[in-house]
């Protein structure tokens, strides 16, 4: 397996984040991890780029247990890409230089640089033009689309995206979904994405897992979702009220 999740635990004071969550993923996979607001999806995503280190369990890629970023060598870090929910993008920077942001850290000559920048604009469905403005001069979606460009820019193996399709509209939602799916089917990368974008979930993903209080209620294939009767995985599907899910949970 690409990416293995074994019995991981994360604790903050008063707070149960994530608690013995279990999940593996192979290259070329797309997972969708669904949940209620504050489940823990957010925080799992943050331990495996290394911003948290778990506080119990291990986190694996190609079998190799991994700690948090410093203790990551360069080599394993540009090996992991992840798309921020708010794109966080740097303000004072042009969107080449956004892009190619962590391969001028890991010493990419600028030129060099601005050419895997301008190479990736047109694959998020933006013109090479685009380059010399600033994130103010975008919109909401167009900066959600640069942050995804960022994320691939060092062809990572392991792509963790936290709502990459927030504040988009449904057709453009549709159409990163698409992208994402593809990129992973192309470039052999497992994907993580976390996504409240429920509509067409089915046919964009590969698999999806459930989180819902810091646990992990269900993670199958995607097209197993659809009949599966777990109640977790129905209640959010369907988006009802009625089901397990029906307080505000206490994770993370």
């Amino acid at each position: 397996m690409r990416l293995e999740v074994k019995a991981v635990s994360k604790k903050f004071p008063g707070v149960t984040a994530l608690d013995n969550v279990s999940l593996s993923l192979a290259a070329g996979r797309s997972l969708a991890l669904i949940g209620p607001t504050a489940a823990g999806k957010s925080v799992l995503l943050k331990c495996l780029v290394g911003l948290y280190a778990p506080d119990a369990g291990a986190l694996c890629i190609d079998g190799e247990e991994v700690g948090d970023s410093e203790s990551r060598s360069d080599t394993l870090n540009a090996r992991v890409g992840m798309l921020f929910q708010q794109n966080a993008l740097f303000d004072s920077l042009p969107i080449w230089e956004n892009i190619a942001f962590r391969p001028i850290a890991y010493g990419v000559a600028r030129d060099e640089a601005r050419a895997i920048a301008e190479a990736l604009l047109p694959r998020v469905g933006l013109p090479v033009t685009t380059a010399d403005l600033y994130p103010a001069d975008l919109s909401g979606g167009m900066q959600k689309r640069v942050g995804f460009a960022r994320a691939i820019a060092t062809k990572p193996d392991i792509l963790l995206l936290d709502n990459p399709t927030a504040g988009l509209d449904p057709i453009l939602a549709a159409r990163v979904d698409g992208m994402i799916s593809s990129l992973a089917r192309e470039s052999g990368a497992c994907v993580i994405s976390v996504t409240s974008n429920i509509v067409g979930i089915t046919d964009a993903y590969d698999e999806i897992g459930v989180l819902h209080d810091g646990k992990l209620r269900w993670h199958g294939n995607a097209k197993a979702a659809e009949t599966d009767d777990n109640a977790w995985l129905r209640q959010l599907l369907a988006g009802s009220r009625e089901g397990p899910i029906s307080t505000i949970s206490s994770a993370a």
